[in-house]
Protein backbone atom coordinates (compact mmCIF):
# COMPACT_ATOMS: atom_id res chain seq x y z
CA UNK A 1 0.00 0.00 0.00
CA UNK A 2 3.04 2.42 0.81
CA UNK A 3 4.49 1.50 -2.55
CA UNK A 4 1.20 2.38 -4.59
CA UNK A 5 0.76 5.89 -2.32
CA UNK A 6 4.77 6.76 -2.69
CA UNK A 7 3.79 6.01 -7.27
CA UNK A 8 0.91 8.49 -6.48
CA UNK A 9 3.41 10.97 -4.79
CA UNK A 10 5.74 10.92 -8.04
CA UNK A 11 3.12 11.06 -10.41
CA UNK A 12 1.03 13.59 -8.62
CA UNK A 13 4.19 15.25 -7.87
CA UNK A 14 5.90 15.75 -11.33
CA UNK A 15 2.65 16.72 -13.13
CA UNK A 16 1.65 19.50 -10.64
CA UNK A 17 4.84 21.09 -11.13
CA UNK A 18 4.60 20.73 -14.73
CA UNK A 19 0.99 22.19 -15.01
CA UNK A 20 1.11 25.06 -12.67
CA UNK A 21 4.35 25.97 -14.72
CA UNK A 22 1.54 26.59 -17.73
CA UNK A 23 3.17 23.47 -19.49
CA UNK A 24 0.64 21.52 -21.56
CA UNK A 25 0.06 18.28 -20.33
CA UNK A 26 -0.97 16.34 -24.08
CA UNK A 27 2.58 17.43 -25.35
CA UNK A 28 3.88 15.47 -22.46
CA UNK A 29 1.95 12.27 -24.33
CA UNK A 30 4.19 10.65 -26.78
CA UNK A 31 3.15 7.15 -27.23
CA UNK A 32 5.77 6.70 -30.11
CA UNK A 33 8.41 7.41 -27.40
CA UNK A 34 6.99 5.23 -25.01
CA UNK A 35 7.26 1.98 -27.43
CA UNK A 36 10.46 2.84 -27.90
CA UNK A 37 11.83 3.58 -24.91
CA UNK A 38 10.32 0.73 -22.93
CA UNK A 39 10.25 -1.81 -25.57
CA UNK A 40 14.14 -1.29 -25.91
CA UNK A 41 14.65 -1.62 -22.26
CA UNK A 42 12.23 -5.24 -22.32
CA UNK A 43 14.17 -6.25 -25.49
CA UNK A 44 17.65 -5.75 -23.15
CA UNK A 45 16.12 -6.93 -20.13
CA UNK A 46 15.52 -10.74 -21.80
CA UNK A 47 18.38 -10.63 -23.71
CA UNK A 48 20.82 -9.80 -20.31
CA UNK A 49 18.78 -12.32 -18.21
CA UNK A 50 18.24 -16.12 -18.24
CA UNK A 51 14.29 -17.26 -18.63
CA UNK A 52 14.24 -17.78 -14.56
CA UNK A 53 15.33 -14.68 -13.45
CA UNK A 54 13.09 -12.90 -16.08
CA UNK A 55 10.01 -15.23 -14.28
CA UNK A 56 10.63 -14.38 -10.52
CA UNK A 57 10.97 -10.96 -11.58
CA UNK A 58 7.84 -10.68 -12.75
CA UNK A 59 6.23 -12.77 -10.23
CA UNK A 60 7.79 -10.64 -7.50
CA UNK A 61 6.35 -7.52 -9.21
CA UNK A 62 3.40 -7.62 -7.60
CA UNK A 63 3.97 -8.18 -4.45
CA UNK A 64 5.38 -4.27 -4.75
CA UNK A 65 2.33 -3.16 -4.57
CA UNK A 66 0.36 -6.04 -2.49
CA UNK A 67 3.31 -6.42 -0.01
CA UNK A 68 5.50 -9.70 0.55
CA UNK A 69 3.39 -13.16 0.78
CA UNK A 70 6.19 -13.36 3.49
CA UNK A 71 4.10 -11.63 6.02
CA UNK A 72 3.23 -12.38 9.79
CA UNK A 73 0.38 -14.80 8.97
CA UNK A 74 2.81 -16.61 6.92
CA UNK A 75 5.40 -16.67 8.98
CA UNK A 76 2.77 -18.01 11.87
CA UNK A 77 2.06 -20.97 9.74
CA UNK A 78 5.71 -21.89 9.28
CA UNK A 79 6.51 -21.97 12.51
CA UNK A 80 2.95 -23.78 13.21
CA UNK A 81 3.62 -26.51 10.81
CA UNK A 82 7.43 -27.04 11.80
CA UNK A 83 6.14 -27.32 15.32
CA UNK A 84 3.59 -29.98 14.21
CA UNK A 85 6.05 -32.14 11.84
CA UNK A 86 8.90 -32.26 14.86
CA UNK A 87 6.32 -32.92 17.71
CA UNK A 88 4.45 -35.84 15.37
CA UNK A 89 8.18 -37.42 14.32
CA UNK A 90 8.95 -37.35 18.45
CA UNK A 91 5.85 -38.87 19.68
CA UNK A 92 5.22 -41.60 16.75
CA UNK A 93 9.30 -41.90 15.49
CA UNK A 94 10.23 -40.37 12.32
CA UNK A 95 8.60 -43.12 10.12
CA UNK A 96 5.39 -41.49 11.00
CA UNK A 97 6.63 -38.20 8.93
CA UNK A 98 7.94 -40.15 6.21
CA UNK A 99 5.05 -39.75 3.65
CA UNK A 100 4.75 -36.26 5.08
CA UNK A 101 8.40 -35.24 3.67
CA UNK A 102 8.30 -37.38 0.99
CA UNK A 103 5.19 -35.91 -0.80
CA UNK A 104 4.53 -32.83 1.30
CA UNK A 105 2.24 -30.63 -1.28
CA UNK A 106 -0.58 -34.48 -1.00
CA UNK A 107 0.36 -34.71 2.87
CA UNK A 108 -2.94 -33.52 5.11
CA UNK A 109 -0.31 -32.30 7.61
CA UNK A 110 1.04 -29.89 5.05
CA UNK A 111 -2.11 -28.34 3.74
CA UNK A 112 -3.01 -27.37 7.31
CA UNK A 113 -1.19 -24.21 6.07
CA UNK A 114 -1.84 -23.70 3.07
CA UNK A 115 0.50 -20.33 2.62
CA UNK A 116 3.54 -22.23 3.20
CA UNK A 117 2.70 -25.22 0.86
CA UNK A 118 2.59 -22.23 -1.80
CA UNK A 119 5.87 -21.44 -1.27
CA UNK A 120 7.19 -24.77 -2.78
CA UNK A 121 11.38 -23.82 -2.18
CA UNK A 122 10.45 -22.94 1.48
CA UNK A 123 8.73 -26.53 1.67
CA UNK A 124 11.52 -28.24 -0.57
CA UNK A 125 14.20 -26.55 1.81
CA UNK A 126 12.49 -27.89 5.18
CA UNK A 127 11.49 -31.75 3.86
CA UNK A 128 15.28 -32.02 1.79
CA UNK A 129 17.11 -30.93 5.03
CA UNK A 130 15.18 -33.16 7.42
CA UNK A 131 15.23 -35.90 5.40
CA UNK A 132 18.69 -35.89 5.13
CA UNK A 133 18.54 -35.92 9.07
CA UNK A 134 16.01 -39.14 9.13
CA UNK A 135 18.16 -40.91 6.73
CA UNK A 136 21.88 -40.53 8.04
CA UNK A 137 21.46 -39.16 11.74
CA UNK A 138 24.34 -36.88 10.84
CA UNK A 139 25.20 -34.52 14.06
CA UNK A 140 23.62 -31.44 14.15
CA UNK A 141 27.19 -29.17 12.94
CA UNK A 142 27.29 -30.99 9.85
CA UNK A 143 23.73 -30.40 9.22
CA UNK A 144 24.00 -27.04 9.81
CA UNK A 145 26.75 -26.63 7.24
CA UNK A 146 24.91 -28.37 4.40
CA UNK A 147 22.33 -25.45 5.22
CA UNK A 148 24.69 -23.09 5.48
CA UNK A 149 26.15 -23.94 1.65
CA UNK A 150 22.36 -24.22 0.23
CA UNK A 151 21.76 -20.77 1.49
CA UNK A 152 24.30 -19.28 0.45
CA UNK A 153 22.92 -19.81 -3.00
CA UNK A 154 19.27 -19.68 -2.04
CA UNK A 155 20.76 -15.57 -1.03
CA UNK A 156 22.23 -15.14 -4.42
CA UNK A 157 18.88 -16.44 -6.55
CA UNK A 158 17.01 -14.20 -3.81
CA UNK A 159 18.80 -10.89 -4.67
CA UNK A 160 19.05 -11.25 -8.70
CA UNK A 161 15.60 -10.59 -9.48
CA UNK A 162 16.23 -7.04 -7.67
CA UNK A 163 19.89 -6.73 -9.61
CA UNK A 164 18.71 -7.43 -13.10
CA UNK A 165 15.34 -5.24 -12.63
CA UNK A 166 18.03 -2.24 -11.70
CA UNK A 167 20.17 -2.40 -14.49
CA UNK A 168 17.15 -1.89 -16.35
CA UNK A 169 16.90 1.64 -14.50
CA UNK A 170 20.49 2.44 -15.51
CA UNK A 171 19.80 1.67 -19.03
CA UNK A 172 16.50 3.47 -19.45
CA UNK A 173 18.30 7.34 -18.95
CA UNK A 174 20.10 5.79 -22.08
CA UNK A 175 17.25 4.81 -24.49
CA UNK A 176 15.51 8.25 -23.70
CA UNK A 177 18.56 9.50 -25.01
CA UNK A 178 18.13 7.00 -28.04
CA UNK A 179 14.47 8.08 -28.43
CA UNK A 180 15.51 11.74 -28.33
CA UNK A 181 18.14 11.56 -31.17
CA UNK A 182 15.62 9.46 -33.27
CA UNK A 183 13.30 12.49 -32.89
CA UNK A 184 15.65 15.26 -33.84
CA UNK A 185 16.51 12.75 -37.11
CA UNK A 186 12.83 13.28 -37.59
CA UNK A 187 12.99 17.02 -36.80
CA UNK A 188 16.04 16.98 -39.35
CA UNK A 189 13.44 15.98 -41.95
CA UNK A 190 11.02 18.71 -41.75
CA UNK A 191 13.37 21.80 -41.70
CA UNK A 192 12.31 24.04 -44.16
CA UNK A 193 8.01 23.21 -42.63
CA UNK A 194 5.92 24.47 -40.80
CA UNK A 195 7.25 26.12 -37.60
CA UNK A 196 4.78 24.54 -35.33
CA UNK A 197 5.88 20.49 -37.04
CA UNK A 198 9.67 21.41 -36.20
CA UNK A 199 8.70 22.62 -32.94
CA UNK A 200 6.69 19.62 -32.65
CA UNK A 201 9.41 17.26 -33.17
CA UNK A 202 11.72 18.93 -31.17
CA UNK A 203 9.38 18.54 -27.76
CA UNK A 204 8.40 14.59 -28.72
CA UNK A 205 12.50 14.68 -29.19
CA UNK A 206 12.97 16.17 -25.49
CA UNK A 207 9.65 14.12 -24.12
CA UNK A 208 11.95 10.96 -24.62
CA UNK A 209 15.06 12.07 -22.70
CA UNK A 210 12.62 13.00 -19.82
CA UNK A 211 10.59 9.84 -19.99
CA UNK A 212 13.91 8.32 -20.18
CA UNK A 213 15.01 9.66 -16.65
CA UNK A 214 11.43 9.82 -15.25
CA UNK A 215 10.88 5.94 -15.57
CA UNK A 216 14.51 5.05 -14.47
CA UNK A 217 14.09 6.82 -11.44
CA UNK A 218 10.78 7.31 -10.57
CA UNK A 219 9.50 3.68 -10.88
CA UNK A 220 12.07 0.98 -12.24
CA UNK A 221 14.89 2.07 -9.60
CA UNK A 222 12.36 2.20 -6.51
CA UNK A 223 10.87 -0.93 -7.57
CA UNK A 224 14.58 -2.68 -7.93
CA UNK A 225 15.19 -1.56 -4.13
CA UNK A 226 11.85 -2.72 -3.12
CA UNK A 227 12.45 -6.68 -5.09
CA UNK A 228 16.19 -6.80 -2.76
CA UNK A 229 13.64 -5.88 0.56
CA UNK A 230 11.04 -8.98 -0.83
CA UNK A 231 14.14 -10.85 -1.34
CA UNK A 232 15.36 -10.50 2.02
CA UNK A 233 12.46 -11.08 3.87
CA UNK A 234 12.13 -14.43 2.41
CA UNK A 235 15.22 -15.35 3.23
CA UNK A 236 14.46 -14.62 6.80
CA UNK A 237 12.36 -17.88 6.58
CA UNK A 238 14.81 -20.31 4.97
CA UNK A 239 17.08 -19.07 8.38
CA UNK A 240 14.11 -19.61 10.50
CA UNK A 241 13.66 -23.06 9.13
CA UNK A 242 17.38 -23.44 9.48
CA UNK A 243 17.55 -22.70 13.13
CA UNK A 244 14.66 -24.86 14.27
CA UNK A 245 15.88 -28.01 11.86
CA UNK A 246 19.00 -27.55 13.90
CA UNK A 247 17.75 -27.25 17.45
CA UNK A 248 15.59 -30.13 16.61
CA UNK A 249 18.69 -32.42 15.64
CA UNK A 250 20.52 -31.46 18.88
CA UNK A 251 17.51 -32.65 20.99
CA UNK A 252 16.14 -29.73 21.55
CA UNK A 253 12.11 -30.17 21.81
CA UNK A 254 9.77 -28.69 19.32
CA UNK A 255 8.70 -25.80 21.01
CA UNK A 256 11.98 -24.80 21.77
CA UNK A 257 13.02 -25.42 18.53
CA UNK A 258 10.29 -23.38 16.82
CA UNK A 259 11.06 -20.55 19.44
CA UNK A 260 14.70 -20.70 18.20
CA UNK A 261 13.32 -20.45 14.46
CA UNK A 262 10.88 -17.46 15.67
CA UNK A 263 13.83 -15.38 17.01
CA UNK A 264 15.41 -14.68 13.43
CA UNK A 265 11.91 -13.62 11.64
CA UNK A 266 11.98 -10.02 10.57
CA UNK A 267 10.62 -7.88 14.08
CA UNK A 268 7.35 -6.49 12.20
CA UNK A 269 6.33 -9.61 10.91
CA UNK A 270 7.28 -12.04 13.85
CA UNK A 271 4.07 -13.37 15.90
CA UNK A 272 5.35 -12.61 19.73
CA UNK A 273 6.54 -14.90 22.13
CA UNK A 274 2.37 -15.18 23.40
CA UNK A 275 1.02 -15.60 20.19
CA UNK A 276 3.18 -18.34 19.01
CA UNK A 277 2.32 -20.08 22.09
CA UNK A 278 -1.74 -19.71 21.78
CA UNK A 279 -1.04 -20.82 18.06
CA UNK A 280 0.60 -24.03 19.42
CA UNK A 281 -1.64 -24.93 21.63
CA UNK A 282 -4.02 -25.81 18.98
CA UNK A 283 -1.54 -28.10 17.63
CA UNK A 284 -0.53 -30.02 20.72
Amino acid sequence: MFALAGLLVVIVSVVTGYVAAHGQLLALWQPFEIIIICGAALGAFMIANPFIVQKKVFTMLPQVVTGSRHNKRFYSQLLGLMFCLFQKSRQEGFLSIEEDIESPFTSDLFNRFPDVVRDHEVVNFLTDNYRIFTLTGLPAYEIEAIMDNEIEQIQEELVEPGHALNRVAEGLPGFGIVAAVLGIVITMGSIGGPMEEIGYHVAAALVGTFLGIFFAYGFVGPASAHLETLGSHELKAYLCVKASLNSVVSGYAPPVAVETGRKLLPPDMRPSFAELSIELQQYR
